[in-house]
């Protein structure tokens, strides 16, 4: 089977090329070959290779920048999923695509449900709403995974900047008031390469799905057991934990809302594969242990 897989650059892609990797032969153009911004090449690359299953990493992260490129966003997160989606129901192929919790708006305190009421406060979080609305409306075979706080042991993300930080400075102040679960990019792509051939032998639903590990923590919770496990592997910090201050979002102001509770319910996800999901710091140190020990 050929495998579409766009954004494979971005830290899912790059983990979806090895966890894939035994489903078929993954193709995964660069920028520089596919501008996807550009409707008509990616029309024209789909229709080219005629790939057996798509899997669409790629989507416009900048939640800040966003605001002020609200056109591009919708592009990247929006138009390029449906265009994505009525080839696949067209040609009678599966996609697999990823969301946000960003969708959601955000307030209580409960775990969002797949079929939880949704309300974006972002433009990144509508123009994301926009590409899972769409990919549902198409009709096509899909599996759409909604997660959260995405990290990994490579590129640019909280994980690797809380341990720059950490060796830099003594004292820190990380918001504390939005809570939600990190979940690493390898275990997203993980579970795509047990949920695929599921879905091709119709042992699993077409739908939407909670990706994320189990358990909660604050950006502040996230950033002290970062520390605390990281020093434990006996790396040299200089910040002091007792000096890391935990503050309110409101202090902390940023073109873009952040939702406060980005809590995913997973057990969809969990029921419907047999499997239960690892809890938050368990995998935190397994992605510490590829970043620090390379």
């Amino acid at each position: 089977m050929r495998i579409l897989l766009l954004g494979g650059s971005g830290q899912v892609g790059f983990e979806l090329k090895r966890s894939l990797a035994t489903l078929g032969n993954i193709v995964s153009p660069r920028r520089t070959e596919l501008d996807l911004s550009d409707a008509g090449a990616v029309s024209a690359y789909v229709n080219d290779l005629g790939p057996g299953l798509i899997v669409n990493a790629a989507a416009y992260t900048a939640v800040d920048k966003a605001e002020s490129e609200p056109e591009l966003a919708h592009r990247l997160n929006a138009a390029l999923p449906e265009q994505l989606a009525h080839y696949a129901s067209a040609q009678g192929i599966p996609l697999v695509h990823y969301s946000s919790d960003y969708v959601y708006p955000g307030n209580g305190d409960e775990a969002r449900q797949e079929a939880s009421p949704t309300g974006p406060l972002s433009v990144y979080g509508a123009s994301k709403l926009a590409g899972d609305e769409a990919i549902q409306e198409s009709g096509c075979l899909h599996l759409s995974f909604r997660t959260s706080w995405v990290y990994s042991a490579r590129g640019h993300n909280f994980m690797k900047t809380m341990l720059r930080l950490g060796r830099e400075r003594e004292a820190l102040k990380i918001v504390d008031d939005q809570i939600g679960a990190p979940t690493p990019a390898r275990l997203i792509a993980q579970i795509t390469a047990v949920a695929v051939p599921e879905l091709l032998n119709s042992q699993l639903g077409s739908g939407l799905y909670h990706l994320a590990p189990r358990g909660e923590t604050s950006w502040h919770g996230f950033a002290t057991e970062i520390f605390r496990q990281a020093a434990e592997r006996g790396e040299a910090l200089s910040v002091d934990l007792a000096r890391v201050e935990g503050i309110p979002t409101a202090e902390y102001p940023t073109p873009a809302e952040r939702p406060l509770n980005s809590r995913l319910s997973v057990e969809k996800l969990e029921e419907a594969l047999g499997i239960k999901m690892p809890d938050w710091r368990s995998q935190l140190a397994l992605t510490l242990e590829e970043h620090l020990d390379r």
